[in-house]
């Protein structure tokens, strides 16, 4: 065994819960002791069938309360995770152009499909150098600006807001698959605001939800109406017709609905999103302030401003290396801190979603700095 492989970090120092991954997240015991109860009742049924609707109805209620959903805003599910609704968004709500911010992984796959897309004009894509952020801008001929909330692959957040001077008729569409939950949005500021469960809602992947406006529900009604080919699978008319009887199109993965709906009763029964914005900003202050302290490490997000609540990015020295911590700490039950692997950089990548408890957090960062002394 190798002496990285082979150190012991005291277990006076460990957190209870090892689990800081970018997601799939931590899941509470709450949510599997849930999908336990619903073995009985829910799994193995009919998403067709009562038990498992009512289940699709609460959590769209959940979603709708925890967001403050505005009037005429509608709860939308759909099957195959953000990747497949960034089909369906280049399919069911552009209808000549978008302009997408793209300043990391998923903000540039999202750009590159409705770039590729032979129905579509070229996409204008901003861009920026990673663990930064570039600012959207009014443009004629777009009718969708497309960005992350928060970039999970570098750690960068990003406001929720309408972008001055764009068509009035122009739809603004938010990536939250990793901000869900975890920070502060105003629904009103987008038209929709999408994401995944396996983040924030600490469920499995697999499943799209959306808060749509009605501006958005009548940009999908119109395009389905049209001349234009879309596949069944990402028609996000029949998604919205689903939704509204409680269903989805496909067979959805009933133990992420479960979870998803047990983690929704616990954010609402607990303050809501004040609670759980409230959690995160405490778990990241902690990262943020001691790498600031730290002689050997720095926040990679230079901003504050720019700085996320729930993915925190530590660069290291030179002459620290962050993989050997890494694997110190997977050897000690810590796991899932290495960087996004296209970033290619020095650092951890810290997860401080919702469910991950801030005492936690600073057990890692006691932890990694009794690795470092000890390599």
């Amino acid at each position: 065994m190798s002496e990285t492989a082979s150190l012991r970090i005291p277990s006076d120092l460990l957190p209870a819960d090892g689990r800081f991954g970018a997601g799939p997240s931590k899941v509470r015991a709450a949510q599997l002791q849930a999908l336990n109860d619903a073995g009985s009742t829910i799994m193995g049924t009919s998403h067709r069938q009562p038990a498992v609707r009512n289940l699709v109805g609460e959590v769209r209620e959940g979603i709708s309360t925890l967001f403050a959903a505005p009037a005429g805003y509608e709860v939308v599910l759909g099957v195959g995770g953000s990747t497949a609704f960034w089909d369906v968004a280049s399919f069911g709500l552009v209808e000549s152009k978008a302009q997408h911010l793209s300043f990391g992984e998923f903000g540039s796959k999202f750009a590159a499909a409705t770039n590729k897309a032979p129905f579509l004009a070229a996409s204008s894509i901003r861009t920026s150098e990673p663990g930064t952020r570039p600012q959207a801008l009014a443009e004629d001929g777009v009718d969708v600006y497309a960005w992350p909330h928060n970039e999970t692959s570098t750690g960068v957040f990003a406001p929720v807001e309408r972008v001055s001077g764009a068509d009035p008729d122009a739809l603004m569409l938010t990536d939250a698959t990793s901000a869900a939950g975890g920070l502060s949005v105003d629904i009103a500021e987008t038209d929709v605001y999408y994401f995944a469960p396996q983040k924030n809602f600490a469920s499995d992947g697999g499943l799209w939800c959306g808060l749509f406006s009605p501006a958005a529900l009548e940009r999908a009604a119109r395009i389905n109406s049209s001349a234009r080919w879309i596949p069944d699978f990402l028609n996000l008319q029949t998604a919205i017709d689903n939704s509204r009887q409680n269903q989805t199109y496909n067979t959805p993965a009933l133990a992420t609905l479960v979870m998803l709906n047990e983690q929704l009763r616990w954010l609402n029964s607990q303050g809501g999103l004040d609670f759980a914005t409230g959690r995160t900003s405490d778990s990241a202050g902690r990262v943020y302030s001691w790498a600031e302290r730290s002689a050997v490490a720095t926040p990679f997000v230079q901003r504050p401003d720019e700085r996320s609540n729930v993915i925190a990015t530590i660069d290291f020295a030179a002459d620290i290396d962050a993989a050997k911590v890494a694997t110190v700490l997977r050897a000690n039950g810590i796991v899932d801190v290495e960087p996004y692997r296209k970033l290619g950089r020095n650092q951890l990548r810290i997860a401080t979603f919702v469910a991950i408890e801030p005492d936690d957090v600073s057990a890692l960062l006691a932890c990694i700095d009794h690795v470092i002394g000890a390599l």
